[in-house]
């Protein structure tokens, strides 16, 4: 890798709204003096996807794709009767991208060798079995050292939102949506010690309910057939089902699921920047602390031998601390908030249209975003003022 490559770009999870808006702030991102020195992408879910074509320098290609994509592309409702086997929608986005953007084991081939490393997150729902390490739950992936075939397997599994399809195998494991345990990886970029500068998109999720219209439409349907026991049985727990949610409360499993996930995702967002920032002020009051005792040292001292056993005892003393992130270092950092506006593409409804003119606003807001804190930090005066 060119030793110039120091800056990591950080993508989240969002789903087909945070795709768009990442594909937005990723055309600005390549406009600025900092793309060329991009030497790593790290994402989860939505930003697996649009990183794995970033990494490869293929953004028109991923607006062309984005641009042609429906809802049922993506997620396709199953049966009813199929929901308790095969989950609530059919994961459709593998067969799409294979139509469309090629064999993704092909594509995960040429990321093992492009200049940018794409690293992805997944949540480990494999059963625990003998010889399985269960670990704390995340699955990280490489491109570089990963083989293709498991590296395109785990880029679709960090995108299956879990609400809707069940799990995938990644190679020994079963894998799903990586927004469970980390929907934003700064702490990857945080991690690698030749990284200098990490640019970030974060986006702010609204959840849309998934609501009982559907079981009301149905239940409308089977009211014709309410003398049958079984069914005037169902219309009954549909009638409970729309109670509940009159009340607030989930009106049925995929509800409570999608709340869940809503707290579990935005919960693990908030913590893991919390923790970066946390960790940067600390390195810098741990620095500013060291540097005003030498200092005071220096003035109070008048004795040059009792001065310099002291220092000595002070850098000693500050060598042997042991903070968690005594070794680590402060990395600058610029991170995007993005959400939605007046626009927005909600997942799972086969019927919803996805307009060009949603997605190119979409994608839009992304850009201005990004333009945004880019100018506001400067960086694009990085090499003139070098």
């Amino acid at each position: 890798m060119n030793g110039e490559r120091d800056v990591a770009v950080v993508l989240s999870g969002g789903g087909m709204n945070g795709v768009l808006m990442e594909l937005g702030f990723l055309r600005r991102l390549r406009e600025g003096e900092l793309w060329p020195r991009v030497g790593w992408i790290f994402g989860t879910s939505a930003g697996a996807l649009a990183g794995s074509m970033a990494a490869l320098d293929r953004l028109d290609e991923l607006e062309e794709f984005l641009l042609q994509l429906q809802a049922h592309d993506v997620f396709r409702p199953n049966r009813l009767w199929r929901l308790p086997f095969a989950g609530v929608h059919e994961y459709a986005l593998p067969a799409t991208i294979a139509e469309r953007l090629g064999d993704l084991t092909e594509l995960a081939r040429e990321l093992r060798d492009a200049e940018i490393e794409l690293v992805v997150c997944a949540t480990d729902a494999s059963s625990a079995r003998p010889g399985l390490d269960m670990g704390d739950y995340e699955l990280v992936y490489s491109a570089r050292d990963t083989e293709p075939q498991e590296m395109a397997e785990a880029i679709l599994a960090s995108a299956a939102i879990s609400a809707l399809v069940l799990p995938r195998p990644v190679g020994r494991r079963i894998a799903t949506d990586g927004a469970w345990v980390r929907n934003f990886p700064l702490a990857h970029a945080y991690a690698r010690p030749e990284v200098g500068t990490i640019v970030a998109f974060r986006f702010l999720p609204h959840y849309p309910k998934i609501g009982t219209s559907g079981l009301v439409r149905l239940r409308e349907r089977l009211e014709r057939f309410g003398r049958v026991p079984p069914v005037r049985a169902f219309i009954e727990e549909i009638r409970e089902a729309e109670q509940r949610e009159a009340r607030g409360e989930p009106g049925h499993l995929p509800e409570m699921i999608l709340r869940l996930t809503r707290a579990s995702i935005v919960r693990n967002t908030v913590l893991e920047e919390r923790l970066a920032d946390e960790t940067d002020t600390s390195i810098r009051e741990l620095r500013a602390l060291r540097a005003d005792l030498a200092d005071l040292v220096r003035r109070e001292v008048r004795s040059r031998r009792d001065r310099a056993r002291l220092l000595e005892a002070l850098e000693a003393r500050f060598a042997e601390t042991r903070f968690p992130f005594r070794d680590d270092r402060a990395i600058p950092r610029i991170t995007v908030r993005g959400s939605v506006a007046e626009v927005s593409l909600e997942h799972g409804r086969a019927d919803a249209e996805w307009t060009e003119d949603a997605k190119r606003a979409l994608i839009a807001r992304g850009y201005e975003l990004a333009d945004r804190e880019l100018r506001t930090a400067g960086v694009d005066l990085i090499a003139d003022a070098s």
